[in-house]
């Protein structure tokens, strides 16, 4: 972990994550704090972010749980505030929130549509913009964007999903361009299929889906949270510095092997 720390120099880093508590968003604190960076988990799950607080400081790592709806602008402006107070103005901002409500387009509620684009897609705008202040004031920051497969490939019963995470591919390059001027980089990772609390219901509902899903995938297996963290940890170092308005796809190769499925 030492090599990998002065590899991706984020020592002291501030690191803002979304849904931090969450599957993938834990993940991607502890990559975080191991590289030695100062993380901050964005959740409105209060237990979930103490219990992540309390794992972390058994590790011998700390975390600032920062309990804030994230469909909420004004409670987005205030955690920025408070954080600001507390470690200091944003370096990292991971957008990394997300929720699910499955559904045919057809008959999809208004509100399910509203509630998913609120927390997967205007989230990121609103988290994009108080955070992105403390990084154009610095002249200097990143961000990295938690997409999906489903950004590229339609989910038919996904509801309004795979519409926002399209919405997320944009908002990263429109973001790409009007901060560039400011050093700030904008970029995002496309997980491919992960072992989460979102999708671990799929598994223990049916267990052949798991190898079913495993089939389609050239490298044999559903992902781990942490190769989704690694991707996002090196948008967010120096690493990348000349990479902005990119995409990185971490699914396995599952998206080059659709063809394969053809009979």
């Amino acid at each position: 972990m030492a090599g990998q720390a002065n590899w991706l120099e984020l020592d002291g880093k501030v690191a803002v994550v979304t849904g931090g508590a969450g599957g993938i968003g834990s993940a991607i604190i502890r990559r975080l704090a191991h590289a030695g960076a100062v993380p901050v988990a964005l959740d409105r799950d209060e237990e979930r972010l103490a219990a992540l607080k309390s794992e972390m400081a058994a590790e011998g790592h700390e975390v600032l749980p920062v309990q804030c709806d994230l469909a909420d602008e004004k409670a987005i402006e205030t955690a920025a505030a408070e954080m600001r107070q507390q470690v200091g103005p944003a370096d990292i901002l991971v957008n990394n929130a997300g929720l699910a409500k499955p559904g045919r387009l057809m008959s999809l509620p208004l509100e399910d549509w509203h509630a998913l684009l609120a927390v997967n897609l205007d989230s990121y705008f609103l988290c994009a913009r108080a955070f992105g202040a403390h990084m154009v004031e610095k002249g200097r920051g990143a961000m990295v964007h938690i997409a999906s497969v489903a950004a590229h490939n339609p989910r038919v019963v996904g509801g309004a999903y795979s519409v926002s995470k399209a919405g997320v591919l944009m908002l990263s390059s429109q973001l790409a361009g009007d901060l560039g001027a400011s050093g700030v980089r904008s970029n995002v990772v496309s997980p491919g299929l992960f072992m989460t609390p979102m999708s671990v219901a799929n598994y223990e509902n049916d267990p052949t889906i798991r190898e079913r899903r495993e089939a389609m995938i050239p490298l044999g297996r559903i992902g781990e949270t942490q190769e989704v963290a690694d991707a996002v940890l090196f948008f967010a170092s120096d690493r990348s510095s000349y990479m902005t308005g990119q995409f990185l796809v971490v699914d396995g190769g599952m998206s080059q092997g659709i063809l394969t499925l053809l009979p």
